[in-house]
């Protein structure tokens, strides 16, 4: 299946090779030494101006892949560096989860305004009437910016009648919905712990790789190698992202063979979830009791409203996240299971490290990360035996994986359970465009409201663990919603759904 990117491609290389030191080394810190050397085997660098450079990289992507933070840049430390305290199955990442690179980050120009070849010197000189700082003038025959003067207002650019003046923003900053990208001393990018949400747009925005989060693949190998119980919840947006051939039986049939006892459906959790905030919604906004209710399954969403709206908190949803509700139906019926939920979204990675999540969900990896996980098996997920799984969830779970499907599965149920009762929603996707809805919530506009909120444009499917475009993932899962036997989650799950909330 063809990727996305170098980028991507170098990611799972690196995820592929510590999964296969996890399966199979003896001397886990001595072959995770030769990793770099298997990702840049030769004295030719491909993507950089030195080898050297390409390793130290290389070197960084592995102390992430294995959970750890990145070394010092003024210290001497070794790249398997508390190595021994991660080749342990209990062992989770090291905050913050998001991190920079520094040895990639080429310090792209952060907001500038810059003249290129299409300018003609025309007669005009429109961008220099333009500009109201008199930063633009005319050098060696076309026009050149000042950027000491500029104020970066984009008139000159507007004015140009051949387009000739191009804005450069830093590409991970510009994807950071929070603003969170900044550049530090050196002109590198920065990410600000305070405001970031965890979400990963800018790790997939960026074109050098620069940045990349932590992952537990490692721990979650020793954890097998243990023999402990490991079972995988595995979210809708999976459809499609191993290929169109690769069916729920041969998927299970992948996971098993990674060392996996059994798989369930996340979209199981998700109709839970949407019963219970059906309830919610009809007994208190609906009412009057409250003035709207916030979804809660995208956990970037959550965070930003309590990080940077922190007086609409209580009115996100405190019912269980579609994780969490399938993570504690699993445990009632398998408590000694360890939960390994298996997802698009990295931002699922810091829902997992609170303290009352923990409890129930062990690990939590990508489809990018279990893609390597594959690789280092060697298998080949369209050649694997089709077995039987269990369909449990309805068309309303699994549209969960698509923007404005939670808001649509919960008026769903309300229409089906609830009949006549007017339902007003409101949905954003993108954290840019999520703090314009909350701004219009704060401001008291959208009173009687189901507001759902997702970090990633398109929603789970457009999550930075995923595989395949964004748009060929939403048509996989609008397939299989479609196909789903039953629409909406049945009234008997009312009672499941209440014993879940009520566990400790």
């Amino acid at each position: 299946m063809k990727s996305q990117s170098v980028v991507t491609d170098l990611r799972r290389k690196v995820f592929c090779e510590v999964a296969r030191v996890a399966y199979e080394s003896d001397n886990p810190a001595g072959d995770l030494e030769e990793i770099p050397y298997l990702i840049t085997p030769n004295e030719v660098p491909q993507y950089r101006e030195s080898i050297y450079r390409e390793r130290q990289i290389a070197s960084e992507r592995v102390r992430l892949a294995m959970g750890l933070s990145l070394r010092p840049a003024n210290k001497p430390v070794h790249i398997t560096a508390g190595v021994d305290k991660s080749t342990i199955a209990e062992k989770y990442y090291e905050p913050p989860l998001m991190q920079v690179i520094p040895s990639a980050c080429d310090k792209c120009p952060d907001n500038e305004y810059v003249v290129s070849d299409q300018c003609r010197n025309c007669v005009s000189h429109a961008c220099i009437k333009s500009c109201p700082k008199g930063a633009v003038s005319i050098q060696n025959g076309r026009a050149f910016i000042d950027q000491s003067k500029c104020i970066k207002c984009g008139r000159c650019k507007a004015a140009c009648p051949y387009d000739a003046i191009a804005r450069h923003i830093r590409p991970c900053a510009q994807a950071c919905g929070v603003k969170a990208i900044s550049s530090d001393e050196f002109g590198r990018a920065h990410i600000d712990n305070d405001k970031c949400v965890a979400c990963g747009q800018c790790m997939s925005a960026c074109p050098f790789g620069a940045i990349a989060d932590k992952s537990q693949i490692f721990q979650l190998i020793q954890a097998i190698k243990k023999g402990d119980e490991i079972v995988a919840a595995v979210a809708p947006a999976i459809i499609g992202q191993f290929g169109p051939k690769v069916t729920p039986g041969k998927m299970k049939s992948a996971l098993l063979a990674l060392g996996f006892k059994d798989v369930y459906e996340v979209a199981v959790g998700a109709d839970v979830g949407c019963i219970a905030e059906a309830h919610h919604y009809v007994n208190e906004v609906a009412t009057g009791k409250l003035p709207f209710l916030f979804t809660s399954c995208c956990p970037a969403w959550a965070v930003l409203v309590k990080k940077q709206f922190p007086d609409l908190a209580s009115e996100v949803s405190e019912e269980l996240t579609p994780m969490v509700a399938t993570a504690r139906s699993i445990k009632v019926k398998r408590p000694n299971a360890r939960v390994v939920f298996i997802g698009p979204c990295a931002a699922k990675k810091l829902e997992a490290s609170r303290r009352t999540v923990r409890s129930y969900v062990d690990f939590v990896i990508t489809f990018e990360e279990l893609a390597g996980m594959f690789d280092a098996k060697g298998l080949v997920l369209e050649e694997l035996e089709e077995l039987p799984v269990s369909i449990q969830a309805t068309g309303a779970g699994r549209g969960y994986a698509c923007s404005g499907g939670v808001a649509s599965a919960i008026e769903g149920c309300i229409n089906e359970y609830f009949a006549g009762t007017e339902v007003k929603i409101k949905h954003a996707e993108g954290l840019a465009d999520c703090k314009k809805l909350l701004t219009l919530a704060k401001a008291g506009k959208l009173n009687g409201y189901l507001i759902e909120g997702m970090g990633c444009p398109g929603g789970c499917v457009a999550g930075v663990g995923t595989i395949i475009p964004p748009e060929r993932a939403k048509l996989a899962v609008e397939q299989t919603v479609a196909q789903s036997e039953q629409k909406y989650p049945p009234r008997e799950m009312e009672d499941l759904a209440e014993k879940l909330t009520k566990m400790d």
